[in-house]
């Protein structure tokens, strides 16, 4: 599958590290030009530089705070003004602290982690999905997790958040269909700069025993996925929920090996 996205404009949020990065550098590989978003400008310019080197696409950094309405409300404005359209926004940023018990979420946390996961995705979404629209045509790509349907208690209200980033896909693809897309990836444990915080040598020894695959997955793993819901060759898919993980939500309790 040769995916070609010359011409097109992508939008990533949360894209200068981990998963983000990885889908901003394929979609300038494949030809796109790229907005690199995230709140901190500086990684956003860096990898800006790094794009405009490797691939000779435009890159374009721009800091926002998804949790911010008027954040999203500028990014989607200054990225249409400097390329006159998107063809692809990818919500990619999220946000997912622990905490020790439910009764300690505090309602700072809680309206935080609700902003950037599910009230950012559904404003940038509002407003590039009806620009795609009159443009005739675009696709809409959000990051979700296997959370939204396999919750713990230390991530209630993310896993809850990226339900909701769920629905949202099912209803962009009502609301701006037939001809804009859009689809969700929910993704499983990737080895992403969050995994720093993780004790990965346990993760990793339970991965070998009760997940399918037998491991956490690469960054790269997910460029795949986000290529063809960014092309032409998923032109009949929308409204999908397709699951990267590895086999995690699938996993059984029972060792698969000993």
């Amino acid at each position: 599958m040769n995916i070609d996205l010359a011409g097109k404009v992508a939008l990533v949020t949360g894209g200068s590290r981990g998963l983000g990065r990885e889908m901003v550098l394929a979609l300038a590989g494949a030809g796109a030009d790229v907005v690199i978003s995230s709140r901190k400008l500086d990684a956003c310019e860096e990898l800006a530089a790094i794009v405009e080197d490797k691939t000779g696409r435009r890159a374009l950094a721009i800091a926002a705070h998804m949790g911010r309405w008027d954040d999203v409300d500028r990014l989607a404005a200054e990225s249409l003004a400097a390329f006159g359209h998107v063809d692809v926004l990818i919500n990619n940023a999220g946000m997912a602290p622990l905490y020790p018990r439910l009764s300690a979420v505090t309602e700072d946390l809680f309206d935080k982690v609700i902003g950037v996961n599910l009230k950012g995705p559904f404003r940038l979404g509002a407003l590039v999905g009806e620009q795609m629209q009159a443009a005739g045509g675009g696709a809409i790509i959000n990051i979700s997790s296997i959370g939204a349907d396999h919750p713990t208690m230390t991530d209630l209200p993310y896993a809850a958040a990226k339900a909701g980033l769920n629905s949202l896909t099912r209803g962009f693809a009502v609301s701006f269909g037939p001809t804009v897309r859009s689809n969700g990836i929910m993704v499983g444990p990737f080895l992403t700069d969050i995994s720093k915080a993780w004790d990965v040598e346990s993760f990793e020894a339970h991965a070998r025993r009760r997940f399918p695959l037998q491991r956490l997955g690469r960054p790269s793993e997910i460029v795949g996925t986000a290529l063809y819901l960014a092309s032409d060759e998923s032109s009949f898919t929308t409204g999908a929920v397709i699951t990267v993980d590895g086999g995690v939500s699938v996993s059984s309790p029972f060792p698969i090996k000993d």
